[in-house]
């Protein structure tokens, strides 16, 4: 082995050590938990949630209601009721103080999600795009809606960006990670 192979060798040693190492930019590396310790996040009202609303005994103000994309249902009597990043405990607890305030006199709200907003799943599926939620929806459940994965797929990590959120992070595969409401799932191509 000559020098100059000697040395063009180590420099591509080099190089792929250091993108190996780089990782994927704009991805945060997040472990799986693992099968004893799954803790289930707490669901946030967002845009693209339906509500069923029930006023016990005010039959004008029960209904179905849909989170707008500023985040507030338009509601009788009170006008926009800000929804966007509460649970349904805390829209319940806030409709019931807005109804209190002026309108009914002793209100006994409860509050349910009827149809949750999509997930998306993008990347190396045979039917990226958006499909509605599920309970108890994981990666794979995901990319089975999308129809399975490509030849090209990787098959051993997927990306997800969570609802709200501006990073996408890794996790290896196969597990039990969730997919919630609003995230983006990614699956990349797999390197030859």
């Amino acid at each position: 082995m000559t020098m100059l192979t000697l040395m063009r060798a180590l420099c591509a040693a080099a190089i792929v050590l250091t993108l190996a190492a780089c990782g994927t930019p704009g991805v945060v590396r997040g472990d799986a938990p693992s099968a004893g310790e799954v803790a289930e996040p707490v669901y946030r009202l967002g845009p693209g949630d339906q509500l069923r609303i029930i006023v016990f005994g005010e039959e004008q103000l029960t209904g179905e209601f849909l989170v707008n994309a500023q985040g507030d249902i338009a509601y009788p009597l009170v006008g926009a009721v800000q929804a966007n990043g509460m649970t349904v405990e805390e829209f319940s607890a806030r409709l019931t103080e807005v109804l209190r305030n002026g309108y009914v006199r002793n209100p006994n709200v409860a509050v349910e999600v009827m149809t949750y907003r999509p997930f998306f799943i993008l990347g190396e599926v045979e039917r990226p795009g958006t499909y509605p939620y599920t309970a108890n929806l994981t990666v794979e459940n995901a990319v089975a809606i999308a129809e399975g994965y490509t030849y090209r797929a990787e098959t051993r990590r997927v990306f997800i960006r969570r609802a709200g959120e501006t990073v996408e992070r890794e996790y290896r595969l196969p597990s039990n990670i969730r997919v919630n409401p609003g995230d983006t799932v990614r699956v990349g191509e797999r390197r030859f």
